[in-house]
């Protein structure tokens, strides 16, 4: 069995109908994974597994929190994250890899390996900017000193004189 065999689900001695599994998602799962975004999390992942006599589908629920580092502060906080997303399991050895929403495997499989969905829809609901989410105020939590050195070593701009050079250009756009 690999590092990821308690994300499995045996589905081949499951009888036809809805299975519900759940599984936490914390700090060593995102251990399993190289250069991993995400090093502390607390994630519960939902997977209702809808087995049919011709079809699978698996509609996933993920929430929780991750923890990232503010893009503003650079300080650490926890960023709520949710997802829900379905996935339809087709069996074959040709994978057809254009198809969203299709999970291939083999037909001598027993069972799908939900580890790198997981890891995958966990970063994805991750936002692409990290910033403290907002207060009851409507205010971000950022780290107030932090935010006053960066305002203290911001540079302002100046505003610039218009160039007088161009006028005579300008006079001959208008000149209709």
């Amino acid at each position: 069995m690999g590092k990821t065999s308690q994300y499995s689900i045996a589905f081949k001695g499951l009888k036809e109908g809805i299975h519900e599994f759940e599984y936490k998602i914390g700090n060593k799962f995102f251990e399993l994974f190289d250069k991993s975004l995400v090093e502390k999390a607390n994630i519960l992942a939902k997977v209702k597994f809808e087995k049919r006599s011709n079809l699978l589908t698996l509609f996933f629920h993920l929430k929780g929190t991750v923890e990232l580092i503010c893009d503003r502060c650079l300080d650490k906080y926890n960023q709520p994250v949710e997802i829900k997303t379905s996935l339809f399991v087709k069996f074959g050895e040709n994978r057809f890899d254009d198809i969203e929403d299709v999970l291939w495997i083999s037909p001598d499989e027993d069972f799908i390996d939900v580890a790198q969905l997981f890891y995958e829809y966990a970063v994805l609901s991750i936002p692409a900017r990290h910033v403290h989410p907002k207060n009851k105020d409507g205010k971000r939590m950022c780290d107030p000193e932090m935010l006053d050195q960066i305002k203290k070593y911001k540079l302002k701009e100046k505003e610039q004189e218009p160039d007088h050079r161009w006028d005579a250009l300008k006079k001959l756009r208008n000149n209709n």
